[in-house]
């Protein structure tokens, strides 16, 4: 599992990030606060608070995390 921190702050970068998620095959868990969403659900993403960092966190392989990683890299905060 590998976490990282995101900012998800327009409905637009939602759709983008919706769409960066979407074309792999495992899983993403937004946490924030104490709700859960599925990363590849937008109405799940849409109901999230777009003002507060969200934590993903994502179940890959080694084979698939840098590329993931790499499509994701304009929403990661530090």
């Amino acid at each position: 599992m590998k976490s990282v921190k995101l900012k998800l702050d327009s409905i637009d970068r939602i759709k983008k990030f919706n769409n960066a998620v979407s074309r792999f095959d495992c899983d993403f868990d937004l946490e924030q606060g104490r709700f859960y969403v599925d990363g590849k659900s937008l109405m799940g993403l849409l109901s999230l608070d777009l003002n507060a960092p969200i934590d993903l966190h994502f179940y890959a392989d080694e084979t698939q995390e840098d590329a993931i990683m790499n499509s994701l890299e304009d929403f990661i905060i530090s």
